[in-house]
């Protein structure tokens, strides 16, 4: 019988639920649920509000390299919802947290995770207001967040909002954190710089989370990229109608190839098949391009232009030095293997 991955597990729980409103949500980043809110004091007209939900679980043989501290788990576990709601422009309001802890954890490891959830709500302003605490063999984090929107539910991007001529842009450079995970994971060769930088990805990942914040409101579409970009980009070709996404140009750290060399590795597979960058991937109609590029230069955000959105059928292409190829639809999924 065939195993079932992540996506096919969720779709399969989903499947034995008939709610409207989960029609229209499900297989995104985020739950929006629209509130009809009553503004008669201001303007005797009523206004859409929005409630803002996502759940991420962090567990640890799967998702914890065994360099990583406690407050650096208990971190990670509150960006990983962050990166999210950033993607479609949502800041976070609150969250709850459900820990189970495993036995062998003595007080300072506790008092490690309590001051990496405390970072986490100073860094990202997301208030920690309650959860559950469990004893479990391995340690695990599931982190429930809430955020609160006043945009039209139409105005915050989706991933299904790629048209053919949009442009393709992301939030920062890859390759970094696939090559942290192999240098970690493999022991393999690296210049000292770029050894720090790609490990420090992984233990201490810093999202452009601002890119979202500021910028969603010209996105078409969009998804935070911590499946990894070709697998990212492929949820925006395949969730959208008739398009597939072309990529010609990827914002790569200079060291990247060196370290591809040395190590026999392809440039393309630390590219496109790592994940846990954060970075948010979006889609931009022409329109709304150069408006977005002024009122990123007005916050000092920095936009990597890497392609453009074609007709099509949910595919991806990779384009280098002329030559176009379709690429793999892979990266990290929980079950997949």
């Amino acid at each position: 019988m065939k195993r079932l991955n992540e996506r096919e597990i969720i779709d399969l729980f989903i499947s034995y639920f008939s709610d409207p409103l989960l029609n229209k949500v499900k297989g995104d980043d985020v739950v929006i649920i629209p509130l009809n809110y009553n503004m008669a004091k201001r303007a005797n007209k009523r206004i859409g509000l929005n409630i803002v939900l996502k759940s991420d679980m962090l567990i640890e043989s799967t998702d914890v390299p065994k360099v990583m501290k406690p407050w650096q788990i208990a971190r990670k576990s509150v960006l990983a919802c962050v990166s999210d709601f950033a993607a479609k422009g949502i800041r976070p309001y609150a969250c709850l947290i459900s820990i189970g802890i495993p036995r062998r954890y003595s007080r300072k490891d506790i008092i490690a995770l309590a001051r990496g959830f405390l970072l986490a709500s100073k860094e990202y302003k997301v208030r920690i207001l309650g959860g559950d605490t469990n004893e479990s063999k391995e340690l695990t984090i599931d982190c429930n967040m809430m955020g609160i929107s006043t945009l039209p539910d139409n105005k915050i991007p989706r991933r299904n909002g790629a048209k053919a001529g949009d442009i393709l842009v992301t939030s920062g450079k890859f390759g970094y954190t696939s090559s942290g995970l192999k240098i970690i994971l493999s022991n393999l060769n690296a210049e000292k710089k770029f050894k720090s930088k790609s490990i420090s990805s992984v233990t201490f990942p810093k999202p452009q989370i601002e890119f979202g914040f500021h910028l969603a409101k010209y996105f078409s579409s969009s998804i935070d990229s911590s499946d990894g970009l070709s697998s990212s980009l492929y949820e925006l070709a395949q969730k959208s109608n008739k398009v597939d996404m072309l990529v010609n140009k990827i914002p790569t750290p200079k060291e990247l190839c060196h370290f591809a060399n040395l190590n026999s590795i392809s440039i393309e597979n630390l590219l496109f098949f790592g994940g846990e960058e954060y970075e948010t991937i979006a889609t931009v109609h022409k329109s709304n391009f150069k408006k977005m590029i002024r009122d990123a230069k007005k916050h000092k955000i920095r936009v990597f232009q890497i392609g453009e959105v074609l007709n099509g059928s949910g595919n991806v292409i990779y384009e280098k030095g002329g030559i176009r190829k379709l690429l793999k639809n892979e990266g990290f999924m929980h079950f997949a293997r």
